[in-house]
């Protein structure tokens, strides 16, 4: 499968050519694969180099003479190092943007925690016109950000090296709802972005080896966020697993809860980041130090069914 930082090269490609407004600015990032894109689109691309908080402002200026920026580079670097110009430059004069991140939480696992990043969509989406968007697959991304890119809004888009190979509702998709993957009876998992593979393969172990029915709730939209589609399904399981990639301290744990007010006698638990990561190694093995494993979505929906 063509991974999501390629289909962005050709999305860019495919909306540069018929707008000629959307204006891609990068951090001496991705610059290969944009090629194609600054010969068939000239004038529409700049490498601004590694100056975060300048491709900000240099975007929020685009945007305020009615032009369509789009903002790129490793998450870290612009999410959290460029905040203050976030704020001001795009929430304070309520401007439209659209930033596209690379790097997942930690994709970029063998350079270290200064390349780590899992409170950015807690930190993006804190802007009360902001849209955050965690596409799984290609063909998710091009969707969505065909759908959102000219909205006038603060568009965080987040790409992951890592994806799931499900086939998800185009519909369903444009309409920013979640997404039903798989019915069930007992628990309700809900994830996001490439952990819905490992959900996946987790439900499928508790089906054969323990009887129990997960109902799988995915969201490539996480804002705005579907509040009913978890409240109907926690109405009937009476017990919520988040699966995420995120910080535990604010992600989509959070929304869930929140989705779940009123509704007596549930029970809950959360798989996510739950501490700063110091840790080196692959993709697989900071994901596995996380949690964020098959055994231990088993284990957990068996701990939280055993409860009473």
């Amino acid at each position: 499968m063509k991974n999501i930082r390629l289909e962005f090269a050709n999305t860019m490609l495919e909306v540069g050519q018929k707008n000629p407004d959307l204006i891609v600015l990068v951090s001496d990032i991705s610059h290969g694969i944009l090629k194609t894109f600054a010969q068939k689109c000239p004038g529409q691309f700049y490498n601004v180099g590694i100056c975060e908080q300048s491709v900000v402002n240099m975007a929020a200026g685009l945007s305020k003479i009615n032009l369509i920026p789009v903002v790129h580079t490793i998450a870290p670097f612009i999410v959290e190092r460029s905040y203050e110009q976030i704020k001001l430059d795009f929430g304070y004069q309520r401007l439209g943007v659209n930033i596209i991140t690379v790097g997942g939480s930690f994709d970029y696992s063998q350079l270290g925690c200064s390349h780590h990043c899992y409170a950015d969509v807690s930190l993006m989406s804190h802007f009360a016109r902001s849209s955050i968007f965690i596409p799984g697959t290609p063909k998710e991304f091009n969707l969505l950000f065909k759908e959102n890119y000219n909205n006038g809004r603060i568009n965080y888009f987040r790409i992951s090296n890592s994806t799931h190979d499900i086939d998800v509702d185009e519909n369903v998709l444009k309409s920013s709802k979640g997404i039903l993957i798989k019915k069930g009876t007992d628990v309700t998992i809900v994830t996001i972005g490439p952990q819905l593979q490992t959900a996946i393969k987790a439900s499928e172990k508790l089906l054969k080896e323990k009887s129990i029915s997960a109902e799988i709730i995915y969201f490539p939209t996480l804002k705005p966020f579907d509040y009913d589609l978890v409240r109907t399904s926690v109405k009937k399981t009476k017990k919520l697993i988040s699966f995420e990639e995120l910080s535990a301290h604010d992600g989509l744990f959070n929304l869930c809860i929140k989705s779940t007010i009123g509704i007596k006698d549930i029970l809950v638990d959360q798989i996510a980041i739950k501490d700063f990561i110091h840790e080196y190694g692959s993709f697989e093995d900071l994901c596995t130090f996380s949690g964020l494993t098959v055994e231990n979505l088993y284990k957990k929906v068996i701990l939280l069914l055993a409860k009473k």
